[in-house]
């Protein structure tokens, strides 16, 4: 069984994908290159010494037997290198994960219909507005939303795609034995619960230590067709998936946001150097020249709005309004107000956010 010496050599940490495939490459079997010796690693033209006698070193720590073994016990699924069923897009970038680990339904996903979306963990309101109206115009596509499960426009991505009835792929940085962030622990279980698959390069018991990170955003972007970034300052991880995102040769886009925000100023840059600009869902589809099933109809199109609520909705049209601001233009009493906006909210027509503060829902 070949699938053990793939799962050993995933248990060796530091151990880079492009080193094992390598070996894999040489000797055209992964049992035959995992108990190769150093003799024979040396046949190899330009393999790294120092690489090999670190693997090696930290071979006679992995019992092949065992580490599946724990693989199996915690009821993971796992696809290797050489299955038939490895995602296409994430083979053919330049080091792609050896193994992916897996929590979920992955061949639930449309692996050809991939979108991954990226920003900044500290995303502004109107930032993670502008992911949610994008994602939520794809809703009756078939369409996977990819991304990687990270506090911020991660999370909105992969939110807005369950509340869409799309599927999503969540890339952790770390082994099946960590939730990171914490604070995700409910989209973890949505997504793994029939929502889609969350997966790893990672053995189970990896940390989710801080260089784990950008080589994670390979993955995210690796197994897309194209890669949207909600958010992203100058100097930030979004920027390094926008990076291999045109390394990988895929498409890359952009949500614009406001100039005053100093999470925009990668997303321009970005503009300025060629990027797509995404401001709804059917640009990503024209961008990808994808043709899929019509995009949802906008159900605020199809409610009748009295006269008031239409007053309310033109006063929060550009940016959200607090309690104070409405009343002070609508001239209503609190009480009428209260009970109107509970209404409107009650509808689906608005939301309440950041305290009294309310915006087109």
């Amino acid at each position: 069984m070949n699938e053990k010496y793939w799962i050993a050599f995933s248990a060796i940490e530091q151990l880079d994908s492009t080193f094992i495939q390598r070996l894999y490459n040489y000797f055209g079997d992964i049992e035959t290159a995992y108990k190769s010796s150093y003799s024979d690693l040396k046949q190899i033209e330009g393999l790294s010494i120092k690489k090999a006698e670190n693997f090696l070193e930290k071979r006679k720590k992995i019992e092949p037997d065992r580490v599946f073994d724990e693989v199996y016990k915690r009821g993971l699924s796992f696809i290797t290198f050489d299955s038939p069923e490895y995602p296409y897009m994430l083979s053919q970038i330049s080091n792609p994960p050896m193994v992916l680990y897996y929590k979920g339904n992955l061949f639930s996903c449309n692996l050809e219909r991939t979108v991954a979306f990226v920003g900044s963990r500290k995303a502004s309101f109107n930032g993670k507005e502008g992911v949610n109206k994008v994602i939520s115009e794809l809703a009756g596509t078939d369409l996977c939303i990819v991304s990687g499960l990270a506090a911020g426009i991660d999370a909105v991505a992969h939110k807005s795609a369950i509340d869409n009835n799309l599927k999503t792929i969540g890339v952790i940085a770390s082994g099946f034995d960590f939730t990171y962030p914490s604070t995700n622990k409910g989209l973890y279980e949505q997504i793994e619960s029939g929502c889609g698959a969350i997966v790893t390069e990672y053995y189970p018991t990896f940390e989710p230590l801080k260089f784990r990170f950008p080589e994670r955003n390979r993955i995210v972007t690796g197994l897309s067709y194209g890669t949207v970034v909600g958010e992203a300052a100058l100097k930030s991880g979004a920027l390094i998936s926008a990076n291999l995102t045109l390394d990988q040769g895929r498409e890359l886009m952009c949500i614009p946001g406001a100039i005053t925000n100093s999470n925009t100023e990668g997303i321009y840059k970005l503009i300025k150097d060629g990027a797509g600009i995404v401001t709804k869902g059917e640009d990503i589809l024209n961008y990808l020249g994808w043709e899929v099933t019509a995009l949802k109809e906008d159900k605020q199109e199809n409610i009748e709005l009295s006269s008031i609520e239409k007053i309310i909705f033109d006063i929060i049209d550009i940016e959200p309004k607090g309690f104070d601001e409405i009343q002070s233009a609508t001239k209503i009493e609190t009480t009428d107000l209260l009970t109107l906006l509970t209404m409107m909210e009650i509808k689906g027509l608005i939301k309440q956010i950041e305290g009294d503060r309310y915006t087109k829902a």
